[in-house]
Formats: structure tokens, sequence, C-alpha cells
């Protein structure tokens, strides 16, 4: 991605799309062979819907307008449960749901998002890329989903605080903070010893204005869409979570396309996934440094006093027994012993 088009992207996720599919799906859709939706929750501008459009038109070209894809960003067609529940019955094609989204379906596609497993993207990339990534697709495939073989990019999950920064876990000792509505990402700040609120989205701001939570926890591009910089000024890089987007389609209709197909529409797919990895890279680079010269102060603590801390408080041993045996080892495999 050249320097321009980063600008383009980081100011395009300041503001939402107008309504409407991606640009330059092709008005002569109806006469494809094979007319495809794909939905997802974000806006145009996101390296995911910019190489969502390149999978689509080369998916056009190579199948010689055989295959078309509609893409449709933002929320258009509700939201991620209306998604996954759409994706699944046929009245969308394609969704990317993150992991802990489609963990309500499939509980093995959470393993992820256990705290503090993964310290860089070489560990995460060896686990999806590899055996933990594959037996959560086998999982996927019990629920009569496809899930592509590359699994784009969502980021690591940092912490902010008005408080002060988090150096190490004793810093996170009776830190409010603000969740999302899921158990694990509750369990783990417990098990660090902090004082989680779940909290819609929608309500972060405001929290942590009214300071009714001080601190909160995102990937970077979220604080700075959302303004958090200026209700907080400390930005902690804990990676305490990474979450990646599943790239499913729905089971019948994959079975349904011809085998040469399904060859262009999985090589495209999965390209632009790895492109869109880099894309997300590069972005986080960008808006850290915006964050900074907006006045949030940055530090890099040590992962390991948080592993130390989960390990003491049982949090890992209580997931290894709810993951199963297998699933952790698994994981273990990539990132390390943790239970």
């Amino acid at each position: 991605m050249n320097e321009l088009s980063r600008r383009s992207l980081i100011k395009g996720l300041t503001a939402l799309p107008a309504a409407g599919m991606v640009s330059g799906f092709p008005l002569v859709a109806r006469a494809a062979e094979f007319s495809l939706k794909y939905g997802n929750n974000l806006p145009l501008s996101h390296p995911l819907n910019i190489r969502a459009q390149e999978a689509a038109d080369r998916i056009r070209k190579e199948s010689n307008g055989r295959v078309e894809l509609a893409i449709y960003p933002n929320n258009q067609l509700g939201g991620d449960t209306d998604m996954l529940a759409q994706v699944r019955s046929g009245g969308i094609d394609f969704f990317t749901p993150s992991a802990l989204v489609i963990a309500t379906l499939v509980p093995a596609a959470a393993i992820n998002a256990v705290g503090f497993a993964f310290t860089n993207y070489d560990q995460v990339w060896k686990a999806m890329d590899g055996p933990l990534g594959a037996m959560v697709r086998a999982e996927i495939a019990k629920r009569k989903l496809y899930a592509f073989e590359k699994m784009w990019d969502n980021g690591f999950r940092q912490t902010t605080s008005s408080k002060g920064a988090v150096h190490s876990a004793k810093d996170m000792d009776g830190l409010k903070i603000r969740v999302p509505v899921s158990p694990m990402p509750i369990a783990m700040f417990k098990g660090l010893g902090a004082a989680p609120a779940s909290l819609q989205f929608s309500e972060v701001y405001s929290s942590l204005q009214t300071r009714i939570v001080d601190a909160q926890e995102n990937p970077l591009p979220i604080i700075q869409v959302a303004k958090l910089y200026e209700v907080q000024k400390f930005c902690s890089l804990t990676n305490h979570i990474w979450d990646g987007y599943w790239f499913i389609a729905n089971g019948r209709m994959w079975e349904s396309l011809p085998a040469d197909l399904k060859k262009i529409v999985a090589t495209a797919i999965n390209d632009a996934g790895m492109a869109q990895r880099g894309d997300i890279s590069q972005l986080n680079a960008s808006v850290q440094a915006d964050l900074a010269s907006k006045g949030l102060q940055f530090n890099q603590p040590d992962a390991e006093s948080f592993r130390a801390a989960l390990r003491s408080s049982g949090f890992y041993k209580d997931w290894q027994g709810r993951f199963g045996k297998d699933v952790w080892s698994l994981l273990e495999g990539a990132v390390g012993k943790l239970a």
C-alpha cells in the first residue's frame, strides 16, 4: 500500500461511508452465472474492504464474468449476529466474522483470543496458518460453513487509561476497565486483579469521560476512530488479545460451485487476505504516530508479568478445561507453555 493509499485509508476510517455497495460492482451482475453477496461490518475504506474489492475484480476477470461478487460493507446487511445467521441460511454467501463472533456458533474459534497467548505476529500466523487454524476450520465446517485457508487480520488489542501507564500486571490491580460483553476478556481482566465492566461500545466514550471507568481496550485504529485519545492519556501496548476475521462461505453455495471456479475464488480471497495482513501492519504504525501527535503517551509492557498473574489466578487452567486438552495443546505448540 503506497503512502497516498494509507493517508486515504486513515482519513476514511474517521467517517462512515455512504450507503451502497462497494464502488465498481458491475451493472451487468444479473448476467453472471453465479451472483454472490458478501457482507461485513467495516467501513468502505478499511483494508479488508479494499482488498476484498480487489479479490472481487480478480474473480470476475479470471472467471470471464461467470462469478460476480457484490460487497456490502458497514453493517448494511445487519449486525454480526444477523449476518452470521444469514450466511448459515444462504441469505448471503460470504461473511467475515471475527473469531469472537463466530465462537458463539463454534466455541473452539475463540482459542486465538486467550489472553496474552501471542507475543508477536510470527506466533499468530504460525498458529492460524498451521494446525490450530486447520482445527478451527474443521470445526466451522461441521456447521455447514466453509472457512477459507487464510485468516484476515483484525489486530492486537491495546490498553488505554486516564490514570497511568500499565507497565506490568500489578498496574491492573483495581483498574476500572471497560471490556466487551464476552466471558473470556471479563475472566482475563478479573484474573489480573482489575475491575472489568461490560459495556456496549457506544457507551465507551461517555463512560471514560465521566469516569464510570478509567480504562478500556481496543485495537489502535478503533482508539483513533472513536477519538478516545480525547478522554485517555496513556496507551500501553499490551497486545493482550489478538483477533482476526474468518472469511466464511455458505456451505451449500460453496459446494455448488464448479471445481474450476472454486479454485479461482479461493485463490483470489486467500491472496487478498495475505495482502490485507500487510496493510494492517502498516496502518497500525501510522495510527500510533497519529495518536502520539494528539498527546497519547505510549509504552511497551513486558507480557510475562501478565502471563504469570493469569497462571496464578487459574485463568489458563480454567480455559484449558473449557477448550479441551487437544485444542489447548495446538495453541501451546505455537506459543509455548501457558497453563
